[in-house]
């Protein structure tokens, strides 16, 4: 179970991390699953580093993987895209 504490402080984030998750934000906003290598597609980056910052995402409780594609985890901020 994540740390309530630690899932409101974002600037333990790096800025992958961020990019990550806010690429799982947009396409979970869309209805798409977000999936490695949809998000190494939105991003840019290796599906190897995206695989890092996802498991490191899900460890901290901010992701949740359902099948082969991931879910915003808890969080208490808005999102809007």
């Amino acid at each position: 179970m994540p740390d309530e504490d630690s899932l409101e402080d974002v600037q333990e984030m790096t800025t992958a991390d961020m990019t990550v998750y806010e690429a799982v934000a947009a396409l979970n906003m869309e209805n798409r699953p977000a999936t490695v290598a949809a998000v190494a597609a939105m991003t840019g980056f290796p599906e190897d580093s995206v695989r890092r910052c996802l498991g490191t995402l899900t460890d901290g409780g901010r992701l949740v993987p359902e099948g082969d594609a991931y879910t915003l985890g808890t969080h208490d901020w808005g999102l809007e895209y």
